[in-house]
């Protein structure tokens, strides 16, 4: 029975190590995002400024890609310092408070969609030998004690219209410019931009 307790205790020493890698690539992956994000939000305010709403409601799709990643990044980065924290009762899974059991099922869903957090993958590996595959399994499809927050950041859909034109409207807010979104071609609003030669600035 000791020798099952120091293999375990070992292998959470090793999920441990893995949380904190993880949480120091957070904060590297977290720069780049944020600058992207920042540049497409400074181009959607040229775009309306300009005129084109047609290219602003484009290219506000990256605002909100980058946007989501980066909520879904903090939520993340919570559940490692979390596990970390409590690691202790990861040698019981069994016994594991709500909040742990959420922490490890949102890890183990994040793995699958967050290619800047490799060290998530192998951090699945060691909670589905701890949890079990029918935990993991629920987990890895975003559901059971998954927040759905973290599986909306993950997982929505930056072409939908509504939630275009609501940031769009939230950019032109800040920039103080009128939108009408009247204005919009079906093209549009279907996802086809047409292109415009009198743009003054390029977009990455």
């Amino acid at each position: 029975m000791g020798f099952i307790h120091r293999k375990t205790s070992k292998q959470t020493g090793k999920l441990k190590t893995l949380l904190r890698l993880a949480v120091s690539r957070v904060a590297v992956a977290r720069r780049p995002r944020l600058a992207r994000k920042s540049i497409a939000t400074s181009d959607v305010g040229q775009l309306l400024a300009l005129g084109h709403l047609d290219r602003a409601i484009h290219r506000v799709e990256l605002v909100i890609r980058e946007g989501n990643m980066l909520e879904a990044f903090e939520i993340i980065e919570l559940y490692c310092k979390r596990l970390i924290e409590k690691a202790a009762q990861l040698d019981k899974p069994s016994e594991c408070a709500q909040e742990i059991q959420e922490a490890a099922a949102g890890l183990m869903f994040a793995a699958g969609w967050c290619g800047d957090l490799p060290e998530l993958l192998f951090t699945r590996a060691i909670l589905v030998d701890k949890f079990g595959n029918d935990f993991a399994s629920a987990a890895k499809n975003g559901i059971g004690i998954v927040d759905p927050l973290l599986v909306w950041k993950l997982t929505d859909d930056a072409t939908n219209t509504e939630l275009k034109k609501k940031v769009t409207k939230e950019i032109a807010t800040e920039n103080m410019i009128p939108v009408d979104f009247s204005e919009l071609t079906k093209a549009t609003e279907d996802g086809e931009v047409p292109y415009h030669q009198d743009l003054e600035f390029d977009m990455p």
